[in-house]
């Protein structure tokens, strides 16, 4: 349990810092103007905060600064705000409910959502190509990288929207999720790395995209074993979508304990590939938190 206390803090402490640096790419009456209120309603409130995380931890553990790294990991949160903001819509998933109060387009109209969407997902891009902490082939990689990466995350919502109408393979399940969900996991490790100064082809990134990716599918495994076994006060968003709409889950392929133990297992492969780095503790610690979360 002490360890866990340690992730906790050390997600509150990075995702203080992170949502400081991220109202600091707005103005101070932002909240007043429809667009940016709109964005800003989403990009704070709240979560976990883990892609930042990823950002700040990689960048440490290969001995980069922090002022390298906030850029990307605000970058990062950017985008992924995104992606909740269009995965919440009426044509997508309509969930009423997320982060424990009511979805953007609920309290701002589905117009003004999908423009904080898009202008989310093009801030994102251009802030990690602004990044004045890093050399400038460097920001222009990370730019690359999280454009890769959103390109990624959209066909998993493709695949994902599919999988609603049709039933699909647990091979096809497993790339929905790594697009879908480990995609941004592995442009947070990589972004960290690139923060450090890490070149492209080293062992390093491919050992952080391995942890990412491995923590990423459990994480989406874990989430549909809580979608089905939680309640919404506890997850702070609607639950039971999946049967709602038919969707094609782990749960649709054996039991919540057998999926479970597998996430258990990626989870094990996930660490193993960053244990040999000295002071890669907490990334252990970070998806072993993730592995029995209740939320």
């Amino acid at each position: 349990m002490e360890n866990y206390l340690d992730i906790e803090e050390a997600l509150r402490a990075s995702a203080k810092k992170t949502e400081a640096a991220l109202r600091g790419y707005y103005p101070a009456d932002a909240e007043s103007d429809t667009l940016w209120g709109s964005e800003l309603y989403s990009l704070t409130a709240g979560g976990k905060r883990i892609r930042p995380y990823l950002v700040l931890e990689f960048c440490r553990l290969f001995g980069g600064s922090e002022a390298a790294a906030m850029p990307f990991a605000c970058a990062v949160e950017m985008m992924h705000t995104f992606s909740l903001i269009h995965d919440d819509l009426p044509c997508m998933d309509d969930d009423d409910l997320r982060r424990g109060r009511p979805t953007n387009h609920k309290v701002w109209g589905e117009a003004t959502a999908l423009l904080a969407g898009d202008s989310l997902e093009l801030r994102a891009v251009l802030t990690a190509m602004k990044n004045p902490a890093v050399a400038p082939e460097d920001a222009l990689r990370a730019a690359r990288v999280l454009g890769d990466g959103a390109m990624g995350m959209i066909e998993g919502q493709i695949l994902d929207m599919a999988a609603e109408t049709k039933a699909i393979s647990l091979d096809e399940l497993r790339t929905l999720y790594a697009k879908k969900t480990g995609e941004l996991m592995r442009v947070s490790a990589v972004l960290g790395c690139i923060a450090a100064g890490v070149p492209d082809g080293d062992k390093r990134i491919a050992d952080a995209t391995a942890y990412a990716l491995g923590i990423g599918h459990a994480f989406q495994i874990i989430d549909d074993v809580l979608d089905a076994e939680s309640t919404a006060e506890e997850l702070g968003k609607s639950v039971g979508s999946d049967v709602r709409d038919g969707k094609t889950t782990y749960l649709s392929f054996m039991s919540a304990a057998d999926a479970r133990a597998y996430a258990r297992r990626v989870t094990d492969e996930a660490t193993a590939a960053v244990a040999g780095y000295p002071g890669s503790e907490m990334l252990t610690t970070l998806a072993e938190w993730l592995l029995m979360r209740r939320k």
